[in-house]
């Protein structure tokens, strides 16, 4: 089964992903904080990241940055409310897959854009 790591620090929005995920076949994860997200990716077993760029402890450029100084091939789709065109070139620079702003995507399509990627 195919696991989704969700490091989102607004909870509410993040739980609606889990259960979203889960329903369509998905086994999900959930980090508060771009610290909790790099421990976990550590840890291993996320076969894609859904990753906020604004949290806690840790951003978003901080988990990709890490990710790719250890050479971590982990799928990763940017979440955020960030809508600078050089934050998606800086994001897309250091390897994430696909980059979308959140009030501009449903979930719905998040989860075709996911399947796309990934296979549950």
């Amino acid at each position: 089964m195919t696991k989704i790591l969700i490091a989102e620090d607004d909870v509410a929005l993040a739980k609606a992903l889990e259960l979203k995920f889960q329903h369509e076949g998905f086994e999900t994860d959930h980090a508060v904080d771009g610290a909790e997200a790099e421990v976990k990716l550590r840890a291993g077993g996320a076969d894609l990241l859904i990753l906020d760029l604004v949290m806690p402890k840790a951003d978003g450029f901080d988990v990709l940055e890490m990710m790719k100084k250890e050479g971590m091939k982990v799928p990763t789709i940017v979440a955020s409310n960030l809508s600078q065109v050089e934050d998606k070139e800086r994001a897309m620079k250091l390897g994430a897959v696909d980059f979308f702003i959140k009030s501009d995507i449903a979930i719905s399509d998040l989860v075709d854009r996911v399947k796309n990627i990934v296979k549950p």
